[in-house]
């Protein structure tokens, strides 16, 4: 018989962060005044699905985006997945740019190669860690609630990305500005019999968004 699961990916809110670090995984940040009204906007929009997993990053800023997720689904506990975390990079707390590269030279040996990248964890690891946990959610959404159940992941910009391209079969090398992947978008996967079908895009908190600034090629979050 065959089974479906649709898995929803959000990508964290705003995050605090007045010096303009690259924070990866790097403890203490938070959501901002308008990063917790990007979560509250996601809640808005899940509170009348039926959810039955709800699954987040480990990291501070994941866990406060799910936080009003998880509160109009009371019935359900919120589980914490490793691979679903942000990239690793080497370059976490520092200001990413040419300047930087400046101050420690070293750094510049980081940027070798783009396509890999030279600069954290590679493209290839992250779309694996991605595609085994989209499956194992898919599986459970399907045990808990048959063919059809939908689960909720909180993750962020670069890992859905990296998941997206997979599934669409694009190059995993891009540039980060060209990713559609906004804060507290919502990147849905349709998976038939374990295998991904289908990729949906919404932007529950569009008119949300902070101005665009100028990002960096390893910017990410």
């Amino acid at each position: 018989m065959t089974t479906t699961a649709v898995v929803h990916l959000v990508r964290h809110g705003q995050v605090e962060n007045p010096t303009g670090v690259l924070y990866g995984r790097l403890p203490d940040f938070h959501l901002s005044e308008l990063g917790r009204q990007m979560a509250d906007r996601v809640a808005e929009a899940f509170a009348a699905v039926e959810l039955v997993h709800l699954v987040s990053s480990p990291l501070e800023r994941a866990q406060e985006t799910m936080a009003p997720i998880a509160a109009v689904h009371p019935e359900l506990a919120v589980h914490t997945d490793g691979r679903v975390i942000e990239g690793g990079n080497q370059l976490e707390g520092n200001k990413v740019g040419l300047k930087m590269v400046l101050r420690q030279p070293a750094l510049a040996l980081a940027f070798r190669n783009p396509l890999q990248p030279s600069w954290g964890e590679p493209y290839t690891q992250i779309v694996a860690r991605m595609k085994a946990a989209i499956h194992d959610v898919a599986a459970r959404a399907v045990e808990l609630g048959g063919s059809g159940a939908q689960a909720l992941v909180v993750s962020h910009q670069l890992p859905i990305w990296m998941a997206r391209c997979d599934a669409e079969g694009r190059r995993l090398a891009h540039d980060p500005r060209n990713r559609q992947c906004t804060l507290c978008s919502v990147t849905s996967f349709t998976l038939v019999d374990g295998r991904v079908a289908a990729v949906a895009y919404t932007e529950p908190a569009a008119d949300l968004q902070p101005a665009k600034a100028s990002k960096t090629f390893v910017a990410g979050a």
